[in-house]
């Protein structure tokens, strides 16, 4: 069976040869460069480490690595991949913590008198800033919802003729040149709740419940954009992508950070117009990212049209892997879970990892459903070895119907 059939039976509930693995596929179950640089080491690779997403400073996964765990999806993204920074013209730079790497050409953050790296825009505003000491880049400015722009006004990007021939050609690529299950993020300009607020959300969330007809007339405008994208997309990819994913984080670690019913009232309408027309439109799974302890809006997203739920943060309030099998598994694909990045990947010994990973993997797995990957990226810090413990007990125990045995062969 090959990776695409894999993926493809999975995401339709139905049981594979083994679970399907995602390395690094999305930009939520990546790793950091700095740890995917000791990893490789560990693994005797020895070729530059590239930084494809300047954001989170996550590393471009490499072919050996990939078929060193069972790599089973691949992703599609755009030319410029975080901050307008297009993937192009690498050059080398070092990571705060010395490690070597491959950036971008165009990345080219400034200290500060404070030691942090900012990155600055054409105009000379500052957009992110990396602390001193830090491991990724914090967004600076503030966002429509927070900075209560006018809808009417507001510039909201649509694909270019450039980028839509760009994922063409690699939709195509990967499609003909790999048997990957492909996933394309797509989501609206901006994330329809949390990603409006940035910069200053105490304000976005006072507006949020304070002035609907406001907040109405952003949703329109943002979703009206976002369906001009998906048909400019789904145009230029045709039936090369299974899985389209969108992001948006609802939950803290405890709690929601909003009520179900604000939910359903204000957000919910809006996304359901995007997921319905890709539902209408498209043979495509939809996947969400939605980060936290979300148990209580699992209906709701799943009404709304979720197929696929990504990090499943399996350490929040509520969000237990047997738990949200039985309830919801007949109805949703569960895409992560499998390994706690808060605590067991960074501190606990290999042994610690390959327990967790069986025992979510024996709840998450039967019947299909769930795609293997970590609990959101696989952060900085993290020892190699428990990285490979990650995906080898995964390879090990996310064998359907047959005896355990070496994953190799």
């Amino acid at each position: 069976m090959n990776s695409r059939e894999r993926v493809l039976l999975a995401i339709n509930h139905q049981e594979a040869d083994r679970l399907p693995i995602d390395v690094g596929a999305t930009r939520q179950t990546g790793i950091a460069a700095s740890t995917y640089h000791l990893l490789k080491r560990r693994l005797g690779l020895s070729t530059p480490t590239r930084v494809y997403d300047v954001y989170q400073m996550l590393a471009d996964i490499e072919q050996p690595i990939l078929d060193r765990f069972g790599a089973d999806c691949v992703g599609l993204n755009r030319p410029a991949v975080a901050f307008g920074i297009r993937n192009e013209g690498w050059k080398p730079w070092t990571l705060p913590d010395g490690t070597p790497v491959e950036v971008p050409g165009g990345f080219n953050p400034s200290s500060d008198r404070l030691g942090n790296l900012v990155l600055y825009d054409a105009g000379g505003a500052a957009i992110a800033k990396m602390p001193k000491g830090g491991l990724y880049f914090d967004r600076l400015g503030t966002f429509p919802g927070a900075a209560r722009a006018d809808p009417a006004g507001l510039k909201i990007p649509l694909l270019s003729a450039e980028e839509c021939d760009h994922f063409h050609a690699q939709a195509e690529a990967a499609w003909q040149n790999t048997d990957k299950a492909t996933v394309a993020a797509m989501g609206p300009p901006y994330e329809l709740f949390f990603g409006l607020g940035t910069g200053d959300f105490s304000s976005w969330m006072m507006t949020l419940a304070c002035e609907p007809d406001y907040v109405e007339s952003l949703y329109e405008r943002l979703v009206d954009a976002w369906l001009e994208n998906l048909r400019r997309f789904t145009d230029a990819v045709g039936d090369r992508v299974p899985i389209l994913q969108f992001n948006d984080d609802l939950g803290t670690q405890n709690g929601p950070f909003l009520s179900v019913k604000m939910f359903r009232d204000l957000v919910m309408p809006y996304y359901k117009r995007g997921l319905d027309w890709i539902h209408s439109n498209t043979r495509m799974k939809v996947f969400m990212h939605n980060d936290g302890a979300i148990f209580d809006f699992i209906p709701s997203l799943i009404e709304m049209g979720v197929d696929i739920l990504n990090p499943v943060q399996t350490t929040a309030k509520g969000m237990e892997p047997k738990k949200l099998k039985e309830q919801f598994g007949k109805r949703l694909v569960f895409w992560g879970g499998a390994c706690d990045c808060q605590a067991v990947l960074p501190f606990g010994t290999p042994d610690d990892v390959a327990e967790e990973v069986r025992r979510h993997v024996e709840f998450l797995s039967p019947g299909g459903g769930y795609v293997f990957a970590s609990v959101h990226n696989i952060q900085a810090q993290v020892p190699a070895e428990n990285v490979i413990a990650l995906f080898e007990t995964a390879l090990e125990a996310g064998r359907y119907g047959q005896p355990a045995g070496d994953p190799r062969e």
